[in-house]
């Protein structure tokens, strides 16, 4: 069914085309904003700074209403030109609901597909990877990493041959929650890694001081996981009815906290890409949109999280 999509975008660029024919042209240069790409380190392969995260939104079981609501949150996010998707074993039944929506929608050549193995999965690594990969209807996984490093030698060794079988194309490792960073930095500076994730927000900046120059160091893309810190962020914003600030909406392209806060994250340098989760089309349409340019300069990122500080 890919090509409804393409179908779909062919119809979205000719629609674009004729409405900027009727525009002056300060109203087109106004209202042309690029979705931000980032090369990942290792091949140069363009990734959409704005991913989808699954963790505890897509662990709805076989509930019909529930797995078509996920389902049209998909749609939007390939919609948006949208691709990688995150997940885990540890998610319950999300890596099933993943592929009841890539099987009821089809699968775009924008999707980048990001699994993990897990120890307390069950299975060998090739096993999990195989049954994973079922459980999505993939053939291969782009990227499947390591989650929470848990025994990561013996996995890194199996995902390597994996990878040299053309079975994944690339490896990581994973932590959140700020846990283990002595561990994780270590393996990113012994191991050849192509990604690692972990967790960076603008009231969480740990990371900041090791790993992300680390990762730019050794070559490594970087992944953040918890933008929105469990919702906690977004949440308590809109929640006290705080309204952006003036100066962030003209200086630093941000029109909504969603804009704010995924933008402080993915204009860092070292950051390849951010995967809020979402269980509603219209905040995956509000994520999605923070991943259009312009981004904050490095003045900008320092202002806007003095200000959050300041709430």
């Amino acid at each position: 069914m890919t090509h409804q999509y393409n179908r779909r975008h062919a119809l979205k660029l000719l629609a674009a085309g004729l409405t900027a024919l009727a525009l002056p042209k300060a109203a087109v240069l106004a209202a042309s904003t690029a979705t931000v790409k980032k090369p990942i380190p290792a091949s140069g392969e363009p990734l959409p700074v704005i991913g989808l995260g699954t963790w505890r939104t897509f662990n709805v079981g076989s509930d019909p209403q529930l797995l078509a609501e996920r389902a049209r949150v998909v749609d939007a996010f390939f919609q948006h030109g949208g691709g990688l998707i995150d997940s885990s074993p540890m998610y319950g039944s999300a890596p099933d609901v993943i592929g009841y929506a890539l099987k009821r929608l089809g699968k775009p050549d924008t999707l980048f597909s990001a699994e993990k193995v897990w120890s307390p999965a069950g299975g060998t690594t090739r096993e999990q990877v195989g049954e994973l990969a079922r459980r999505w209807g993939v053939e291969t996984f782009d990227l499947v990493q390591i989650h929470n490093l848990t025994d990561w030698r013996e996995h890194l060794a199996a995902l390597r041959e994996l990878k040299a079988a053309g079975k994944i194309r690339y490896i990581g490792i994973t932590t959140s929650h700020g846990r283990r960073h002595a561990e994780f930095e270590q393996v990113m500076a012994s191991e050849e890694i192509d990604f690692a994730q972990l967790t960076y927000n603008i009231t969480h900046r740990e990371a900041e001081r090791r790993l992300l120059p680390l990762a730019r160091e050794r070559g490594i893309a970087v992944i953040a996981n918890r933008p929105y810190d469990g919702g906690n962020l977004i949440k308590g914003l809109k929640r006290r009815g705080k309204q952006v600030p003036q100066w962030a909406v003209e200086e630093c392209g941000c029109k909504t906290w969603a804009d704010f806060l995924l933008k402080f994250i993915v204009s860092h340098p070292a950051v390849h890409c951010a995967i809020p989760a979402t269980t509603r089309v219209e905040h995956l349409n509000e994520n999605m949109r923070a991943g259009h340019s312009p981004m904050p300069s490095a003045v900008c990122r320092e202002r806007m999280a003095r200000t959050i500080e300041t709430l």
